[in-house]
C-alpha cells in the first residue's frame, strides 16, 4: 500500500493534507477524488453563482501525481433579458 496526499482548493482557500491516506494501488486515486469532490460539492454547492473544487493527489515523496476540478456555473436566465 502506498499514502497518497489530497490537498483541497476550495473557495474558502487551500487545504493540505497533512495525514495522508493509504490506498492498495494508483488506480484507487480518482475512486478517492471522486468520493473528496462531491462531499465538498454537497456541503459548499451553491454557495454563489461559480465555484471550482479542485483535488490535487501527492505521492509518498510529496511530489504531485494528478490534479482533478470540478467546475459549479450558474446563470440565471432570467436576468440575460
Amino acid at each position: 500500500m502506498a499514502r497518497y496526499y489530497f490537498d483541497l482548493h476550495n473557495g474558502e482557500g487551500p487545504t493540505r493534507d497533512e495525514h495522508g491516506t493509504e490506498l492498495r494501488s494508483r488506480e484507487d486515486i480518482p475512486k478517492e477524488v471522486t468520493r473528496i469532490l462531491l462531499d465538498v460539492a454537497r456541503d459548499e454547492l451553491p454557495a454563489g453563482d461559480r465555484m471550482t473544487i479542485a483535488v490535487t493527489v501527492r505521492n509518498e515523496k510529496g511530489d504531485p501525481v494528478t490534479v482533478a476540478s470540478l467546475v459549479f456555473n450558474n446563470e440565471w436566465l432570467d436576468v440575460l433579458r
